[in-house]
């Protein structure tokens, strides 16, 4: 049987914690920031926990690779 593949945009974007949960970056911090109000961009520093629901597609993407 042939290894199953880790898929390289997840690899990307996600991360698992210690405890089971996803870690990823708040969407809309790339560019064109300056039309964006400053709290709106203070609040999308930084990385934040996806929803629970979502975590088993993720993990069986991710293979094993959390890095």
């Amino acid at each position: 049987m042939p290894k199953q593949k880790t898929h390289k945009g997840i690899k990307k974007r996600f991360r698992l914690t210690a405890k089971g949960k996803i870690k990823h970056r708040i969407a809309g911090t790339s560019h064109l920031a300056s039309r964006k109000p400053h709290k709106l961009k203070r609040n999308r520093r930084g990385t934040t926990v996806l929803a629970e629901e979502f975590t088993p597609q993720i993990v069986s993407m991710l293979k094993g690779h959390s890095y």
